[in-house]
């Protein structure tokens, strides 16, 4: 954590920087120019100027006050990080920033905003509430902070590493020619490629320039013939990739685009995925654009048959290594040595290369902030009499995992409030995990399933029920989600997303119960009319039965749980050492 004195030295130096640019307001998002998740050392710009490290998040620096934007994931951890002689955190979910600009910023005043960290979808939101102020949006052709942060690591430049057939399943230049022909459907020339799990996916490569996920950070256009022009530093690239795909420097990618615009070309690109600056560069040279969602998301997140058999083999390494590791969990364990124990176990797998992403172990009341980070030196203890929160996964050559256990640390019992509070969460991963939906059916419409008893309680969650994953990829992959609010694209056979409900009481604790399913056909019911679609569970680790309060499960419900600890138990029945078999025998006993 960067100490507040840093923090308001930076933001003193910042001020009279924008004093200099004559702004008013700065806008500092957790992006680059990529529209990362996980956004590389070199790009951290609102953790070195707030301190907050969070995945996501927005910060606006005004002349005399600063404002720290945040989802329910980071409202605690914000405010942990923060300081609030510094900043005021706003939660996102009581105030949108778009909708704090337009009722905050004064006529005639000016926000300054970089081009390459905005995204022409997000430019589009930005410029609608700065006009509704009255006020003046500057995109700058320079960043300030860049200039004030002396110490900025170098920009990521890992070695291109190809993702074999035996892996991706499908050849790179038979996955062009599917999008070529879409392309060729809708009278594009060309599709203009932002993000990095899309380029992977599409070149079947992967890189190591994003943390947590084997991506790389690269532009890259596709013609109509499924050609590419890759702009790549040549001397990343030890190994042929194909006749049709060209090589170009990054530096040379605006003058490409330029080239596209004066020879009239139509390009298609996904204003969600693409940095205003991009966009610009193709609509003033007078490129035809086409917007829409980046046809390679659909493509991509409908895993074929080896990447549907290599996440199940990569679920089942990954089952043995947090069995393991649940097994190793003890009283006056520190988090971060829970954490270190998790990825001991992953590393000793086979094909590991590493988490999906920071592993969350998180005791007590820290199992209340959704994305707590347990940190050396001050992180807490492991105490008997608590809820133990442990979400973690892995990164596999076959596949990406995410899972979430929470766990009683013994001896002695849970409470009957928490026994309670994890039965309801409980209830509604049940309820997803075994829904038979039809084809079409969206997240959005799933969501409430999983809410239902919390509900029924009064009671709720502020994230997401659930998001796509990717093969190899990210942990969070589009277009697949379930949540409550917001797009939410048809779920569709072959797409692996997460069933997360949870339940956070701060200063206590908090549950969460997450594993992944795989969309699967389900068989087809007596008289029934439609094809419907079912969550195969990939996710093999046991659900502790100590936290749960049996009363409050219904039969169905209570079979449910016993079928799936039995498949755990047959899974890795004489594959485990003496003890943790054991120790699993008695974790996934019949209820």
């Amino acid at each position: 954590m960067t100490p507040a004195g840093d923090i308001a030295s930076r933001m003193k130096k910042l001020r009279k920087q924008m004093a200099l640019m004559k702004l008013d307001a700065l806008l500092v998002p957790s992006a680059d120019a990529f529209q990362s998740e996980y956004v590389p050392a070199s790009d951290r710009r609102l953790a070195w100027i707030s301190g907050f490290t969070g995945s996501m998040g927005q910060a606006v620096i005004l002349k005399n006050k600063a404002f720290l934007f945040v989802d329910g994931r980071y409202t605690l951890q914000a405010a942990k990080e923060g300081d609030p002689a510094l900043y005021e955190i706003v939660p996102t979910s009581a105030q949108s920033l778009n909708d704090w600009l337009a009722s905050r910023l004064k006529p005639g005043q000016s926000l300054g905003a970089d081009p390459w960290l905005v995204s022409a979808d997000g430019a589009l939101g930005l410029e609608k509430s700065c006009a509704k102020a009255n006020a003046l949006l500057r995109w700058l052709e320079v960043n300030p902070i860049d200039g004030l942060w002396t110490d900025r690591p170098a920009p990521p430049a890992s070695a291109v590493e190809a993702q074999p057939l035996a892996h991706a399943g499908e050849s790179s230049k038979d996955k062009r020619a599917r999008v070529a022909a879409l392309l060729a459907r809708e009278q594009s020339d060309r599709l203009l490629i932002c993000a990095p799990d899309t380029l992977c996916w599409l070149l079947n490569i992967r890189g190591r320039d994003i943390p947590y996920a084997p991506l790389l950070r690269a532009f890259a256009i596709l013609d109509r013939l499924g050609g590419v022009d890759l702009f790549l530093d040549h001397r990343r690239l030890d190994f042929f990739l194909d006749r049709d795909v060209r090589l170009h420097p990054p530096n040379s990618l605006l003058a490409h685009l330029k080239e596209l615009g004066q020879a009239c070309k139509c390009v298609h690109l996904d204003p969600k995925q693409t940095p205003l600056l991009l966009y610009d560069a193709l609509k003033f040279s007078g490129a035809r654009i086409t917007e829409g969602a980046d046809p390679c998301l659909r493509l991509k997140a409908c895993k074929n048959k080896t990447e549907i058999e290599g996440a199940r083999a990569a679920h089942w390494r990954d089952g043995r290594a947090l069995i393991r590791t649940l097994h190793g969990l003890k009283a006056g364990m520190r988090e971060s040595a829970a954490a270190e124990l998790a990825d001991h176990w992953r590393a000793r797998e086979e094909l590991a290369q590493g988490p999906s992403f920071a592993t969350i172990a998180a005791a007590g009341a820290n199992g209340a902030i959704v994305h707590y980070r347990a940190r050396k030196g001050r992180d807490a203890l492991l105490k008997a009499g608590q809820p133990f929160l442990l979400d973690s996964g892995g990164q596999y050559l076959d596949g990406t995992t995410d899972v979430t256990r929470t766990v009683f640390i013994g001896p002695g019992s849970p409470s009957p409030d928490m026994k309670r509070m994890f039965t309801l969460v409980l209830k509604g991963h049940i309820a997803l995990a075994s829904a038979v939906f039809p084809r079409g059916t969206t997240g959005l419409q799933l969501d409430a399933l999983a809410r239902q008893f919390l509900w029924q309680a009064g009671l709720d969650y502020d994230h997401g029920t659930g998001h796509g994953v990717g093969s190899y990829l990210s942990v969070h992959e589009g277009p697949g989600r379930i949540a409550k609010s917001g797009p939410g694209a048809a779920l569709e056979e072959g797409m692996i997303l997460s069933i997360e409900p949870g339940y956070y009481r701060p200063g206590a604790f908090g549950i969460r119960i997450e594993s992944l399913g795989l969309v699967v056909p389900a068989a087809k019911a007596k008289g029934g009319e439609r094809e419907m679609l079912r969550f195969e569970i990939l996710t093999k680790a046991p659900i502790d039965l100590r936290l749960i309060a049996p009363r409050l499960l219904a039969k169905p419900e209570r079979d449910w749980l016993n079928a799936y600890h039995l498949g755990i138990r047959k899974a890795f029945s004489g594959r485990l050492e003496r003890k943790t078999q054991a120790w699993l025998e008695r974790q996934t006993r019949p209820l």
